[in-house]
């Protein structure tokens, strides 16, 4: 039995011997009949013939060491890889704002020069029809003299033209013009057109050249009274709009066939923060500004058609404590302790509010330090005189267009509130609550 079993196991170990071997074979032959397909396959299709989706993915590369330069790297790559959309924000925002400080850093800081004949003398002529005394006309006529312009500004008596002949510039001359007298303008424009159509010479052997009329600039006087409006009186009224408005209008008709002649611009400067906010108490400034606008508009329209420009200027609040002489201020009319009893009862509550908010603020143009240099309006003005497409409308100053976006969108009544204005109720009126609404105010200032 034993023997019988030897020899069974013994045929089982050949057949299992001979089975692999078998196996063996089939499967290697498989191996290269597979390889064979494959390289076949290979050298016949195109090497992208398989979709870029069923592609494996290729094994993400081990991350550098850390507190390291590379992987910093490595980890801003793979945090933009995250966030395109994001990533492209933030490259066109800081792409566009890094241009745009450029252009005005650029256009802030090249040389501004008027041109100048070919002998080298000066032919540019502006004139600027404000008081010698504003600081913005001073300012203003001497960066155009310094520029390289002959600048005429007008007078109206012996005292303004000595205050214009006192700053020693043989290039900043007076121009006497007296809108009052209709014998005098054509006069004072006959003088004038004859200066600049008469050649001029500028030293001995020069050849002979002639002036050309580059501009006007209307800059009214910036003071302005302010109270409610029952108690500025008629006269206070007939002075604002005479001086600033109907002066404005007939400078403009004296000056307007010699515009047309030498196609010169017209650029009209008025503060716009009161305009834009139209606060109460302020009711002369705002007629008037928005009289000038209304007349700068229309006069705008007319000389479109010829093909010259004219330009309006919104001024902000700026630095004069450089310019020395007079100073702008706000005139601030009748004061509340000579008000009719009723009046004060009734407004020197927000009047008093809303002058502290403003002053605070420098709104009102109180003397000061407050506001955009000086040299920002030079510019401004050059370029305007000189660009050979200017704007429309100039907002210049600080303040010009926050307020102008303010007054125009945030609501009148949020406009009031944040100017200290509370409505006043009639049967709780009285002196003593005065002083205590003002008291209480002083502390939320304060606060704030």
């Amino acid at each position: 039995m034993a023997s019988d079993d030897q020899h069974f196991l013994d045929v089982l170990s050949e057949y299992s011997s001979d089975i692999r071997k078998f196996t063996g074979n089939m499967l290697d032959s498989s191996d290269r009949h597979f390889a064979s397909v494959a390289g076949y396959i290979k050298r016949t299709l195109p090497e992208n013939w398989l979709p870029e989706k069923a592609r494996p993915s290729p094994p993400r590369p081990s991350p550098p060491p850390h507190h390291t330069a590379a992987y910093l790297q490595y980890r801003i790559s793979e945090w933009v890889s995250r966030n395109r959309a994001l990533t492209a924000a933030l490259v066109a925002f800081f792409g566009t704002g890094g241009y745009l400080l450029w252009r005005q850093r650029k256009a802030h800081s090249r040389k501004r020069r008027a041109r100048r004949a070919s002998n080298g003398a000066r032919r540019e002529v502006v004139v600027i029809a404000g008081p010698p005394s504003s600081p913005i006309t001073k300012s203003v006529s001497l960066d155009l003299e310094r520029r390289g312009f002959i600048v005429y500004i007008l007078c109206t008596s012996m005292e303004e033209e000595q205050q214009v002949q006192s700053e020693s510039r043989a290039d900043v001359r007076p121009l006497h013009l007296d809108v009052v007298d209709a014998l005098g303008i054509q006069e004072a424009m006959e003088r004038f057109n004859d200066v600049l159509l008469r050649p001029h010479v500028a030293f001995a052997g020069a050849s002979p050249h002639n002036l050309n009329f580059r501009g006007i600039l209307l800059v009214p006087d910036l003071i302005y009274p302010s109270g409610p409006i029952e108690t500025i009186s008629p006269e206070l009224w007939s002075d604002a709009l005479n001086a600033k408005v109907l002066n404005t209008i007939a400078i403009t008709q004296a000056f307007l066939p010699t515009i047309c002649e030498f196609k010169a611009r017209v650029l009209v400067l008025t503060p716009s923060i009161v305009a834009s906010l139209r606060p109460p108490f302020h009711s002369v400034e705002t007629a008037v500004v928005s009289a000038l606008e209304g007349f700068t508009a229309s006069l705008r329209a007319e000389l479109g058609t010829l093909g010259i420009d004219v330009c309006q200027f919104n001024l902000g609040t700026f630095d004069c404590t450089g310019v020395g002489g007079k100073q702008i201020q706000s005139l601030a009319g009748p004061r509340t302790s000579l008000w009719p009893a009723t009046t004060k009862e009734l407004y020197a509550a927000n009047y008093v509010n809303q002058s502290r908010v403003g002053h605070s603020r420098g709104l009102f143009n109180q003397p000061g330090s407050t506001g955009s240099s000086l040299r920002e309006l030079h510019n401004a003005v050059f370029d305007a005189l000189t660009q050979k497409r200017p704007r429309t409308v100039w907002r210049v100053g600080r303040g010009s267009s926050t307020y102008d976006f303010v007054g125009n969108w945030v609501p009148a009544g949020l406009v009031g509130w944040m100017l200290g204005i509370r409505r006043v109720s009639l049967n709780e009126v009285s002196e003593p609550q005065l002083e205590d609404s003002v008291r209480s105010w002083e502390k939320v200032d304060a606060v704030v």
